[in-house]
């Protein structure tokens, strides 16, 4: 991520389906359809670390906190839901960071928005192994 970190973080949360953008308690935030934050910047909010909020899987919180203190920590307010603090004042990889901001996406918005995120699905290929008889017909 950049020195500047807040125009990376923007660019990928305002990349994924139906995402848009305004302040929430004096921050920049992300919200699925309008509706539901899954992303806070915060520049600085009660204490003198630059970092963001995001909502977080099932454990993803506690594993990551008790793995790396130092890059990752529980936030105030929303820490109790399960979401997880990240440092942006420390080193950190550009790939965990999109990484974490998709799951968090993910956490919040609906079945259908989760899908588009997806892309289509295609149906597996039936195959057959080779030397084994052909499928029949199916009849309509």
């Amino acid at each position: 991520m950049a020195k500047a970190p807040l125009p990376s973080l923007r660019r990928l949360c305002l990349a994924l389906p139906r995402v848009t953008e305004r302040l929430s308690h004096g921050e920049p935030s992300w919200f699925v359809q309008d509706k539901k934050s899954f992303v806070m910047y915060a520049n600085h909010h009660h204490d003198d670390r630059l970092a963001f909020w995001c909502a977080a899987p099932r454990d993803a919180q506690e594993t990551l906190v008790a793995a790396d203190p130092a890059r990752f920590f529980v936030p105030p307010y929303v820490g109790h839901r399960g979401w997880l603090g990240v440092y942006l004042d420390v080193p950190v990889d550009g790939r965990l960071i999109a990484e974490l901001v998709r799951d968090a996406y993910r956490e919040v918005a609906p079945e259908r928005l989760r899908a588009e995120l997806d892309g289509p699905k295609r149906k597996p290929r039936r195959t057959r192994a080779k030397g084994s008889p052909s499928l029949p017909a199916r009849r309509r």
